[in-house]
């Protein structure tokens, strides 16, 4: 063989080795969805995220890049080990390449971490803490559908405007809520208003009328719940049942899904605020979606569900784009490309791993204004997802640095 032919057939072996290195890995797309199945985020959460990446492997034909994408699915027990302990059970039997479901920031933190150390994308959508995209980033973790900051940015001004000015919060007592009140308190302080205290709540409690009473008893206008779940529920209906929050005074519940509203009733809740990054009802293409996914649930989706479908089909574009299933080289992907479907128009994922996009504040309906089952909110302000979300300015997060 000739050098010129040999210089040619080494080139040619080469360029082979190339793609099989951008190939997908072992012929399989591997999405791990480990979420918390029967616990207190099971109604937001739950099953309802697991159709949710089901549909948006169906709606990617079942294959991308060439290749079958396959979902597994663990029950995380919102226990941070317990959640490690399946995903390097899923990992080990199955090889996974994308890890997505978690709704407690007590596991979703360490569960990125595991997948950053081992370059598998980790998608979060039911989480809010913002060390996700801060001091916890990593380069194959993306933040989809909401945090603590964006919670706040829009009920905060509104309700200010409207006399708010003295709060008090009844704030879960771990991680996810004291970073919302914190958050929350800071917002709360820039508008030029004043916190007047706090009660922690315990969490998965029992009862939550000391509490309350606390909150009532305190002088503030604004009561403020930075829980989340059954706990928010629970919350709630019993400062239904103290005649709360009563004439002068408004309640926001800071993180409320759409199935907390249905658990509930409007009675209960009618008039209550919030923010959230997504309503069923919001459009046509909102409509068209929603509807596909309750006829396989028996519910609308929360915004939890609809991010994690959002979060998955721009996963698997960018690993059709790119023909590989690396961590690294798929998430560069996607903070290159514009995210835009039926959850986000013109969404945008940030250096730290934050997807930005616009969210909502929302108020629940009277009884007498629902026409239909789910025709639960009225949006009243539309939050640009660059007032929505903390500035980039601002984040720890190495990448950034």
């Amino acid at each position: 063989m000739g050098a010129g032919l040999r210089g040619v057939f080494a080139a040619a072996l080469l360029s082979m080795c190339g793609v099989a290195t951008a190939a997908i890995s072992d012929g399989v797309v591997r999405i791990a969805v480990i979420t918390d199945l029967n616990g207190i985020y099971a109604d937001w959460g739950g099953q309802g995220i697991v159709v949710a990446a089901e549909m948006a492997v169906e709606d990617a034909g079942g294959e991308v890049a060439g290749s079958p994408v396959k979902i597994v699915v663990g029950d995380d027990k919102l226990d941070a080990d317990h959640a490690i302990d399946v995903a390097t059970k899923l990992n080990a039997e199955t090889h996974v390449d994308m890890v997505t479901g978690s709704t407690g920031s007590n596991v979703a933190i360490p569960l990125q971490k595991w997948a950053g150390e081992r370059g598998i994308v980790s998608l979060t959508s039911g989480a809010a803490s913002t060390d996700l995209t801060n001091k916890a980033c990593t380069p194959t973790g993306i933040h989809w559908t909401y945090d603590t900051w964006a919670l706040t940015s829009g009920s905060v001004p509104l309700i200010m405007e409207n006399g708010g000015d003295k709060w008090f919060f009844v704030t879960a007592d771990y991680t996810f809520g004291h970073i919302l009140e914190r958050q929350t308190a800071a917002a709360v302080e820039r508008e030029g208003g004043k916190v007047l205290g706090n009660a922690l709540a315990p969490y998965q409690g029992s009862t939550f009328v000391s509490e309350l009473r606390q909150a009532k008893d305190s002088g503030a206008n604004v009561i403020a719940f930075a829980n989340a779940g059954k706990d928010t529920q629970r919350t709630i209906r019993e400062g239904y049942e103290l005649g709360m929050p009563g004439p002068g005074h408004q309640w926001v519940a800071l993180l409320t899904f759409l199935t907390d509203i249905k658990s509930l009733g409007l009675y209960v809740t009618s008039g209550l605020k919030f923010t959230t990054a997504f309503y069923w009802n919001l459009d046509e293409e909102t409509r068209a979606w929603s509807e596909r996914f309750y006829r396989r649930v028996g519910a609308m989706p929360t915004m939890a569900q609809a991010g994690t479908y959002s979060a998955v089909k721009h996963y698997l574009e960018a690993v059709d784009a790119t023909g590989s299933d690396d961590g690294v080289t798929v998430v560069k992907k996607m903070k290159a490309t514009p995210v835009h479907d039926f959850f986000a128009r013109n969404g945008h994922i940030r250096k730290d791993g934050r997807m930005v996009h616009e969210m909502y504040v929302a108020q629940v309906k009277k009884p007498s204004e629902a026409t239909h089952a789910w025709d639960y909110l009225n949006i009243i302000r539309r939050i640009p997802g660059d007032k929505a979300f903390r500035p980039l300015s601002m984040s720890e997060c190495p990448l950034v640095q």
